[in-house]
């Protein structure tokens, strides 16, 4: 099976449907859904995040460098599962297995919707509230 490996600061979103009747019970041909600024969809996967440089190499020349350690990268707010509303003309429409994908730059990303239960951190001790003596 192939498997599709997303590069850089860029997600894959699978477009939720939208919607073909209004509120008011007007049906919208598809030239219309296809025109929307703002569409909205499921994060199925994620790249790595922005590259950065590693400290150890600023001021050497890129081509004398050798043995470079595993790259880094600044993570990516986005998250697999995560609820997005993105920018259409900032993606590309891709079609991969029948399905129809977009891949989008995370700048592009206008707000994410997550799911509370997943996002919590065990280990997590809130600080305490300076109002409160101990």
């Amino acid at each position: 099976m192939k498997e599709i490996i997303v590069l850089g600061d860029r997600v894959l979103i699978r477009p939720e449907e939208a919607e073909e009747k209004t509120s008011v019970g007007l049906y919208l041909p598809q030239t219309v859904k296809d025109r929307e600024d703002v569409m909205r969809g499921y994060i199925v996967k994620t790249g790595p995040g922005i590259p950065l440089a590693s400290p150890s190499s600023l001021g050497d020349e890129p081509w004398n460098s050798s043995n470079d350690p595993a790259p880094q990268y600044f993570p990516m707010e986005a998250r697999l599962d995560d609820f997005a509303l993105f920018l259409r003309k900032a993606a590309v429409e891709i079609k991969y297995e029948d399905e129809k994908y977009f891949v989008v730059p995370q700048s592009a990303i206008l707000l994410l919707v997550r799911n509370k239960n997943i996002d919590i951190e065990e280990d997590f001790i809130p600080p305490p509230d300076p109002g409160v003596p101990e």
